[in-house]
């Protein structure tokens, strides 16, 4: 029976309080264990006194994800898949969103493979306060032959992002596995006629792979039995992905039966799932747009439900953007608002005659505000209040937002609106007009009700700036 609150973990703590792990309590200790910020290596006393040792077992055992989490690659750019706990987020959260690598060939010129995995290297989307990325590089052997796919392995290798080595041939992987000793990468695929060899394979080289058996259930989880049983751990599973009709139904149920069973208790087949809609490009589309399309559209999909890492073909804007920011919408922690920290920006380059304004910490509302401000050439001071990552409006109408918060803000903050700038005044967001008089006794400034949409703030400046003495 999994544990999925603090107190059920803190039972098997020290409870000694002694603050080793960093925490001041055992009980806050115990928190960072639920949300996978902390470790049970993090506790001293846990792991070096023996008295400790059943705990500390059965602890790991209960903390366990009930889906394997599996690592591809090495370094910086390492990424782990799987590890989930719960079929739907509301339940708990998803983790480790899903990974998207992008096809090469090893028929490909040397120059445009060069040029695509530099692309897919240096892909990078901001987005609410972060960077999306793009995963690793799925290296397909076109040619069949070891020589050609380990000179492809070995310029990918250079780029230093995780790869996946595509083929049934096991001298085709063997020939990447030594191009690229200790680079980790996932190996694609074990099937029923090479599942000896490619074992082999993981267990030599220490690799994770890919067990592939396509709409057969009964057959994937008899190889990824076989290869456990045969000390491989890092399994992921490849029901099939079929691009169309009927077929893609049945994939889409597949990839629900694989998942809840591994929720549900049954370790033979709780792994991550590989998804494939680079797929659609092989359902006879000849219009590159609309085959880029529906490759987009089974990526939502897949995303949405269940599969952990997947293989895509278009790096067109258009296909990527979307994939990119489903993962992140789909993977975000419902049980935190995604926030800023709460402190004083600077926008552009503010002087001491430059305008100051606030608004809360909820990360949509303050890049928005920032964003209307920065493109429009607006030099300020931007406060960002904590309300605990909520947005202006709700955290009025809850108090998360009250003349005192702002206050303290500012003070934590070491901003002085005597010293710092010459004009005393601060704008408040439109629909945080109500706090103006409690504003203005705990601030002992001037307050301008600045408009209800931060995209009328350049008009706002316009007539309102500087404020009239």
């Amino acid at each position: 029976m999994k544990i999925n609150s603090p107190l059920e973990a803190y039972k098997y703590l020290p409870q000694t309080n002694c603050g080793e792990c960093g925490e001041a309590t055992c009980m806050a200790f115990a928190s960072k264990l639920i949300d996978r910020s902390g470790k049970t290596t993090d506790c001293s006393p846990l792991i070096k006194e023996k008295k400790f040792a059943k705990k500390l077992a059965e602890l790991d055992r209960l903390l366990a994800p009930e889906i394997k989490e599996v690592e591809v690659g090495v370094g910086e750019r390492a990424v782990k898949i799987g590890g989930d706990d719960v079929l739907y987020r509301h339940k708990l959260t998803f983790f480790n969103k899903t990974k998207m690598f992008f096809d090469v060939t090893d028929t490909m010129e040397e120059a445009a493979l060069v040029e695509r995995v530099k692309n897919i290297a240096n892909f990078k989307k901001f987005y609410v306060g972060r960077h999306l990325l793009l995963d690793g590089v799925a290296i397909r052997s076109v040619s069949n032959d070891p020589a050609k796919f380990a000179a492809a392995v070995k310029k990918v290798a250079e780029v230093g992002i995780p790869m996946i080595f595509c083929s049934f041939n096991p001298e085709v992987l063997k020939a990447g596995l030594e191009a690229a000793k200790d680079a980790n990468p996932l190996l694609y695929a074990a099937n029923k006629d090479n599942w000896k060899e490619i074992g082999e394979l993981a267990l030599e080289y220490n690799v994770p792979v890919v067990v592939s058996a396509v709409n057969d259930l009964d057959a994937l989880k008899t190889l990824a039995k076989t290869f456990a049983e045969a000390g491989i751990k890092n399994i992921v599973l490849d029901p099939g992905t079929c691009p169309t009709g009927k077929g893609m139904k049945e994939s889409f149920s597949n990839f629900l039966k694989i998942r809840r069973a591994g929720i549900m208790g049954d370790t033979e087949i709780a792994y991550p799932i590989m998804a494939l809609p680079f797929t659609a490009w092989m359902a006879g589309i000849s219009d590159p747009v609309s085959a880029s399309y529906w490759e987009t559209a089974m990526a939502a999909v897949f995303t949405i439900r269940y599969g952990d890492i997947m293989i895509l073909h278009s790096m067109e804007p258009y296909a990527t953007i979307p994939e990119v920011h489903m993962a992140e919408t789909i993977y975000t922690d419902p049980r935190t608002p995604v926030a800023v920290d709460s402190k004083m920006y600077k926008v552009g380059n503010p002087t001491a005659d430059s305008p100051v304004l606030f608004t809360t910490n909820f990360a949509l509302t303050y890049y928005t505000v920032e964003s209307d401000l920065s493109s429009n050439g607006i030099d300020c001071w931007l406060l960002a209040v904590n309300t605990d990552g909520i947005g202006v409006e709700a955290s009025v109408a809850g108090g998360q937002l009250t003349a005192d918060k702002v206050k303290d803000a500012f003070d934590k903050s070491g901003f002085d609106l005597k010293k710092d700038v010459t004009h005393n005044t601060v704008i408040t967001p439109g629909l945080a007009a109500r706090l103006q008089g409690d504003l203005e006794d705990k601030l002992s400034a001037n307050i301008l009700v600045g408009p209800m949409d931060s995209g009328r703030l350049p008009g706002f400046m316009e007539k309102n700036w500087p404020p009239k003495k």
